[in-house]
């Protein structure tokens, strides 16, 4: 299940990645107009520009915006960045790997069956962006 920090994360990228032309956009705009708890955008946010996909502007004029463009920030990214690993198993997890105590992978079908579904999963988020949220129709 996606998080609300990761479908606040999306939200607001969604929104400056359509208010990209009219420069920075001030935190305060996208909590009011996403309907985002403040504080919690902020943590988001500063995440995200961390890790940078962002940039912020201080000062008249200043705001939050793109350090690279929508159209190369992959979900899968930005999902790994807010939440973590995507795999619903750490067994079967690409970047977070973690050997479960008790099973044994070569013969775990739960193991092989959630492989499955990290690829199927991957196979999307890896080849959407956020300019696909953005400007779908």
């Amino acid at each position: 299940m996606l998080s609300k920090k990761s479908q606040y994360g999306f939200k607001a990228l969604v929104y400056l990645a359509q208010h990209a032309a009219s420069g920075p956009v001030l935190i305060s705009d996208i909590a009011e107009k996403k309907n985002i708890p403040l504080k919690f955008l902020e943590s988001i946010l500063l995440d995200l520009r961390k890790a940078g996909l962002l940039e912020s502007k201080k000062g008249k004029g200043g705001g939050y915006f793109f350090a690279i463009p929508p159209n190369q920030i992959k979900l899968s990214t930005v999902m790994r960045l807010l939440d973590g690993p995507i795999a619903l198993l750490p067994c079967v997890s690409m970047n977070f790997y973690k050997k479960c105590e008790d099973c044994d992978e070569v013969t775990c079908g739960l193991n092989h069956v959630m492989a499955e579904v990290r690829d199927a999963s991957l196979a999307i988020l890896e080849n959407k962006t956020v300019a696909d949220l953005a400007f779908s129709s």
